[in-house]
């Protein structure tokens, strides 16, 4: 019960941050930091698969809402969601694998920031190009894609680390 409550804050928490304070940021024009996705990244591995996608649409259909993007994050939160079982073990042992919490501090560093890389990459690219649907500006696309990732996974790795400090 405690482990669902737990969700439940960061669900509301992040859907909240991101809703109320990164969806004004937009770094020259291009970069957005997405930091709603740290909840799905850092979701546990023993989740059953049709919670996380439940889980990864219940989020990204709460930030449409409240963003007026008509489904686009709920689209690109389940499909992060569907992939991230097959990110996670690219990083970790078979024997790791079963009960796991993606962190910097279970993975180290490298394979965690490789991870969250490849997870908000996949989940930035979908958003944006559905959001744009459409190759005409594709530089600009590309862009706001790269610019956001790199914000996203900043904010994402301090979010990381000030939940896992010891």
């Amino acid at each position: 019960m405690e482990k669902i409550f737990n969700r439940i804050v960061w669900f509301t928490g992040l859907v909240l941050i991101q809703v109320l304070i990164f969806n004004k940021i937009c770094w020259l024009g291009v970069a957005t930091p997405f930091v709603y996705v740290y909840f799905l990244l850092g979701m546990d591995r023993d989740e059953p698969p049709c919670a996380q996608l439940l889980w990864a649409f219940m989020l990204g259909l709460c930030v449409d809402v409240f963003s007026n993007m008509w489904g686009i994050n709920a689209a690109a939160c389940v499909l992060l969601a569907f992939v991230r079982p097959w990110l996670i073990r690219m990083f970790v042992s078979h024997e790791e694998y079963e009960n796991f919490e993606p962190s910097m501090a279970v993975m180290g560093k490298g394979a965690f920031i490789f991870y969250i890389l490849l997870a908000v990459s996949i989940h930035h690219a979908v958003l944006f190009l559905l959001d744009a649907f459409s190759l005409v500006y594709i530089a600009h696309v590309l862009l706001r894609i790269l610019g956001s990732v790199l914000f996203t996974c900043i904010f994402v790795v301090c979010i990381d680390l000030i939940r896992h400090r010891q």
